[in-house]
């Protein structure tokens, strides 16, 4: 059995609707995928029977955005029962789309102030269909200014580097981390290589239940890292592509270029279902 476990849909910052992405995951040979859509986790029960339809298994997941002194931290949560349907779930994904919405905003001046480049609040709700995220930022730019590329905008203008950034919640990793294990989720650190240097390691300190040792950019090197780390520390490995379906972006991978088999599948499956 093959396993994605990271990817995005049109439900957040990814390219393809819900049912594309089942199809997609179907045609790519894969027999589970988990939907992790950026601070939201809705349509469960028409995703399972989107999983029936074309045979590929379904875990409902979410990706949280936290924060660690000023530094994103992503979190994967996946659900063991329907608690991501509960109050305080649902407070937090309205919580986080009017504080996205505000961050846009935000990021709309900041532009004009320090790049000179010029969009609207409503050129990036014209190519966002639910959450807003930074893609969404960047393929409004493009369509104002074709001369620049996906990657390009990130390196050059919204990059969490760049003078326009501005910070997307005000959750703290542990704030993160209670929210997901209150509502009966396994919590894993995403991408762990994509940490900033000086809050790495505090970072993999924190209570996670897994890590996602194995991702689309973590080279051999970087995956055995993890995977020692994570058999060091007794919890669980998982692996994504964090597919987006964003054309000439070189940092997610397809469906299925990064999977997770084996025993290290059989062990995050048997803690799912504990």
């Amino acid at each position: 059995m093959k396993a994605d476990l990271h990817m995005h849909t049109t439900e957040s910052d990814g390219r393809l609707t819900r049912e594309a992405l089942f199809k997609r995951a179907r045609d790519k040979g894969i027999d589970l995928i988990a939907i992790t859509d950026h601070d939201v986790c809705r349509h469960v029960d028409d995703n399972y029977r989107l999983a029936e339809k074309y045979g590929v298994k379904y875990i409902p997941g979410i990706e949280l955005s936290t924060l660690e002194e000023g530094k994103n931290v992503h979190i994967l949560g996946y659900f063991r029962d329907d608690a991501y349907k509960a109050k305080a779930m649902e407070a937090y994904y309205v919580y986080i789309k009017k504080g996205r919405e505000n961050r846009a905003k935000q990021f709309v001046k900041n532009l004009k102030t320090y790049y000179d480049i010029e969009i609207t609040y409503e050129d990036i709700l014209a190519v966002s269909h639910g959450i807003i995220a930074r893609p969404h930022i960047a393929k409004a730019i493009m369509k104002k200014y074709p001369e620049y590329e996906h990657n390009e905008i990130f390196n050059k203008f919204i990059g969490d580097h760049t003078e326009a950034y501005v910070p997307s919640t005000e959750l703290s990793v542990q704030e993160g981390i209670d929210l997901l294990r209150k509502h009966n989720a396994l919590v894993v650190l995403a991408h762990p290589k994509l940490l900033k240097v000086h809050i790495h390691d505090q970072v993999l300190a924190y209570d996670f239940d897994g890590i996602e040792a194995i991702y689309a950019l973590h080279d051999t090197r970087d995956s055995d890292y993890y995977i020692d780390y994570a058999q060091r520390k007794n919890i669980l490995i998982t692996a994504g592509s964090d597919y987006h379906g964003i054309p000439n972006d070189t940092k997610h991978k397809d469906i299925g270029d990064v999977t997770l088999e084996g025993k290290a599948l059989e062990q995050f499956l048997n803690v799912l279902s504990q």
